[in-house]
C-alpha cells in the first residue's frame, strides 16, 4: 500500500473519529431532547461514512478487488439513521417533550400534534 494511500485512509479515519467525537459532545451539550437528536445523527452519517469510505479504500486497495461489504452498511446507515432520527423526533412530538424557550416555529408543533393519523 503506497503512502498516499495510507494517508487518505488516515485522514477518513480521522475525520470519522471526530465527528463521533463531536456527536458524543453533542448528546451530553445539547439542551434538549430534538437538538440532542441532531448531533448524533449527524455523527452517524458523516462519520461512520468517513469511517466506511476508509475501510472500502482500505480492503480495495489490500485484495486488489472492490469490497462491496462496506457498500451494504454504508447504504444501510445512510438510509436508517436519518428514518430514526426522524421517527424519534415524531414519536418525542406526539409525547409532548419540552423543547428549548426560543426554538423557532413553537405554533407549528401545535398544529402538527392536532394533524390525525391519515385515513
Amino acid at each position: 500500500m503506497s503512502f498516499t494511500v495510507e494517508l487518505i485512509i488516515c485522514a477518513l479515519v480521522l475525520l470519522g473519529g471526530l465527528f463521533a467525537l463531536l456527536g458524543s459532545i453533542g448528546v451530553l451539550k445539547m439542551s434538549d431532547f430534538y437538538t440532542r437528536l441532531h448531533a448524533p445523527t449527524l455523527a452517524a452519517t458523516v462519520g461512520m461514512g468517513s469511517l466506511l469510505i476508509a475501510s472500502i479504500i482500505a480492503f480495495t486497495v489490500r485484495e486488489q478487488r472492490l469490497s462491496a461489504h462496506e457498500l451494504l452498511i454504508t447504504l444501510f446507515v445512510m438510509i436508517t439513521a436519518p428514518v430514526t432520527a426522524h421517527m424519534l423526533a415524531k414519536v418525542a412530538l406526539h409525547q409532548r417533550q419540552q423543547s428549548v424557550a426560543n426554538t423557532r416555529n413553537q405554533a407549528l408543533t401545535e398544529k402538527i400534534r392536532k394533524r390525525l393519523p391519515p385515513e
